[in-house]
Order: C-alpha cells, then structure tokens, then sequence
C-alpha cells in the first residue's frame, strides 16, 4: 500500500459558530494528504501537469462525517492507494482527532487528462511505476 499521513490542529477560520469544522474542510484536508502523499513519492502534481503534460482531475469525492473535529483538536489526514491506477486513481482518505476517532472518510478518485486536449489519456507511467514499488514494498 503506499500511504501518507500529516498532522495539523484546527485553525480558527475552518470552525463555525459551535467551533466544530465546516464540512467542506474535509475536502481540503483530503486534498492535502493526497497532494503531499505524491510530493513525498518523488511525483508532485506540478511535475506530473509541467512535465508529463497530464491534468488530474477529480472525477468523484466521496465523503463520510463520523465524528466533529473541534476547535483545538490535532487532526491527522492520511490518504492511501492500494491498487495500480490505468485511466482513474482512487485513493482512500481518512481524518482522525488525537484520540483516534475517526473524523472523516472517504474515498477520491482522479482521473488523468492530456493539459492540450484534454481528452482522457493513462496514468503517466512515472506515477504508476512509483505506486507500483511502494505496493511491492509492503
């Protein structure tokens, strides 16, 4: 499995007025895991868009609230790949308070298009040959 986890606390700004997170944090948090997660790999989304010339677009967000992120908590996003991506990617995400409830989760799915055309193309090979190792790592 190739996998990434960060840690933040909640900032004031992503809180409503019961100082619990705004649902649509989740989504940004997910996002950050994800992005940081193909950083970490050596693969950055820049390079896969400036030097691969492919666009990841998000095609579905699935997201599941479980427990509320509050204000002062220390959240952990994480986002995990499991499988070899041909034309779409989905990555498990999760987002868990310092007790280990379960915030959030959920599943994203990004598909690959040509930045010219965008007409849908594969999964650039240095993308999957990076997942490719990290799931032979295990």
């Amino acid at each position: 499995m190739m996998y990434f986890e960060t840690s933040f606390p909640v900032r004031y700004y992503e809180t409503d007025q019961m100082a619990v997170v705004h649902h649509s944090n989740y989504i940004r948090y997910f996002e950050v895991a994800r992005n940081m997660m193909m950083a970490d790999g050596g693969f950055p989304i820049e390079v896969c868009e400036k030097e691969e010339g492919v666009m990841t677009p998000i095609v579905s967000v699935e997201c599941k609230f479980k427990h509320p992120a509050r204000m002062g908590d220390i959240l952990t996003a994480s986002a995990s790949i499991d499988s070899i991506p041909m034309a779409k990617l989905t990555i498990d995400q999760k987002v868990v308070n310092q007790n280990g409830e379960v915030c959030a989760e959920g599943k994203v799915v990004i598909g690959f298009i040509d930045a010219k055309t965008f007409r849908p193309v594969r999964c650039p090979e240095k993308l999957a040959t990076l997942i490719e190792k990290r799931l032979n790592d295990r």
